[in-house]
């Protein structure tokens, strides 16, 4: 049996900043602090370099899962999130994250082997029972450090 890894999205596999970018100077200043409110903000982003590759790997020895916080006050977000895995990672059943996007505030209800999030601190991060691997850090600064541990992980 697989082990599971759960993903966060935004700062991990989504590119918060590319959608921050592509905003018009009014809209930043009108959603300054609180750019995730913005109606379309999670349709305007990239993902994060090697993510998608990482993540294809990884497919191979893990059961893979999204775990990503939206904003509570910006129903557009939850719906941009699941067409933003459609978009990047397939529309049809077999793909990578085909029925596999949790969308929760409390993380540390998911059971599993490992969780990759850029905010330990936030939604529940701190307290999942398995390890958290802590995406943007000295450790695993970048997809490549994170896919190369986990793949030696267990070996």
């Amino acid at each position: 049996m697989k082990k599971i890894v759960y993903i966060d999205m935004d700062n991990t596999v989504v590119d918060f900043v590319s959608g921050i970018n592509k905003l018009t100077e009014k809209e930043r200043k009108e959603y300054l602090g609180e750019e995730d409110n913005h109606p379309l903000i999670f349709s305007l982003m990239d993902p994060m370099p090697g993510a998608i590759d990482a993540i294809t790997q990884l497919n191979d020895k893990y059961e893979l899962y999204l775990l990503s916080t939206a904003p509570w006050d910006n129903p557009n977000a939850w719906k941009q999130k699941r067409e933003w895995v459609g978009k990047f990672f397939g529309e049809k059943e077999g793909t990578i994250f085909w029925k596999k996007l949790i969308l929760s505030h409390h993380k540390n209800l998911n059971k599993g082997d490992y969780l990759i999030d850029d905010r330990p601190c936030h939604n529940g991060a701190n307290d999942f029972t398995g390890e958290l691997i802590q995406f943007g850090s000295e450790e695993y600064p970048d997809w490549k450090s994170v896919s190369t541990y986990l793949i030696n992980a267990g070996k």
